[in-house]
């Protein structure tokens, strides 16, 4: 059933994006339920076979229901500023901080999406100590973000970080129904109102009633996009991330049968090829395991080659692959 979310004259100066490592680390649990719908993330899912085996992620899934509702103190909206995201550690303290009371209410509205979840053994013990719920589920969330999420970490955000850098351009180029046009097949904008096409949404129609909108870019909701959090929190869409199909692709082509790399060397050429979406140096050096004066140094050879350009966001510089870059990586494969 469509979700409506309608935006009066205020919400509009209040749009804005995020990104939650937290949120981000009960996306990647969800993802590992979705039974047949895995696809760009099989080579991560593959990596991560051991580690998942060794986690019991029952209590988590308990509040996961595959269709319903998920409680929002599990990732409540980001606060704090785009320019200055809340590290895990910060978002981890504010679930640990949760009213009970206020646990207690939304972990009863989320069993209550599957039928027997409640009277279970499990689901019993949660509510009768919705403190010490909360602790176990935040433990839990960080055991998982250890296992799974924080090696990658640097990539993942690299990734919706330019997700966020592409948006903002778009909506400074075409406005605001082009950039929601933009961010998944299942949204529509018309008349003021962001329709959200789903049949898992609990609320029909919602006025944003001057709280505007959060857009989060995600990894792991692929290939879905979800709309959530009631009152108090800011209203929320989570869309798939621009350019996360490649994030998991294997390693490229060895030199010796790799065009690009007998044309620029392998280091250059995997860099040149790896920009499928912007990146910092740290990042490619943190992904191809080389010293970040290196990776500096190839930038530098590939930019002033007219293959790269670069530009700064807040504190960064995200380097990305021109038109010519973009031709020669198309045009030059193994």
């Amino acid at each position: 059933m469509p979700m409506h979310l309608r935006f009066g004259p205020e919400d509009l100066l209040r749009c804005r994006f995020a990104i939650s490592p937290l949120c981000e680390t009960h996306e990647a649990v969800r993802t590992l339920r979705r039974t047949g719908r895995h696809g760009y993330h099989q080579p991560w899912l593959r990596r991560m076979r051991a580690a998942v085996a060794g986690l019991d992620l029952s209590e988590l899934w308990l509040f996961m229901p595959r269709s319903g509702y998920i409680p929002d103190f599990l990732g409540p909206p980001p606060d704090a500023p785009f320019e200055s995201p809340a590290s895990f550690d910060a978002e981890l303290a504010r679930l640990r901080a949760t009213d009970p009371v206020v646990a207690h209410r939304e972990m009863v509205r989320s069993l209550a999406c599957t039928p027997g979840a409640a009277q279970s053994p499990l689901g019993r013990t949660m509510l009768d100590d919705p403190g010490r719920a909360v602790q176990r589920l935040a433990d839990l969330t960080e055991r998982v973000w250890t296992a799974l999420i924080a090696d990658d970490w640097t990539r993942l955000r690299a990734v919706m970080e330019a997700d966020v850098a592409y948006r903002t351009r778009k909506l400074a180029e075409s406005g605001l129904e082009s950039l929601f046009a933009g961010l998944h097949a299942n949204l529509s904008w018309n008349e003021g109102t962001l329709t959200l096409r789903t049949v898992s949404s609990a609320l029909i129609g919602r006025d944003l009633h001057g709280r505007g909108l959060l857009l989060m870019p995600s990894v792991f909701v692929w290939p879905d996009v979800v709309s959530g959090f009631a009152p108090p929190w800011q209203p929320t869409v989570i869309y798939p991330a621009r350019g996360m199909a490649g994030l998991w692709r294997d390693s490229p082509p060895s030199a010796t049968r790799d065009p690009l790399a007998r044309l620029l060397g392998p280091n250059r050429a995997a860099i040149l090829r790896g920009l499928h979406v912007p990146a910092t140096t740290t990042v490619l050096a943190s992904q191809y395991g080389l010293a970040p004066s290196s990776v500096s140094a190839h930038l530098t050879v590939l930019r002033e080659a007219g293959l790269l350009t670069s530009r700064r966001q807040g504190h960064q510089v995200l380097y990305a692959r021109t038109p010519l870059g973009e031709a020669l990586v198309d045009r030059i494969r193994a």
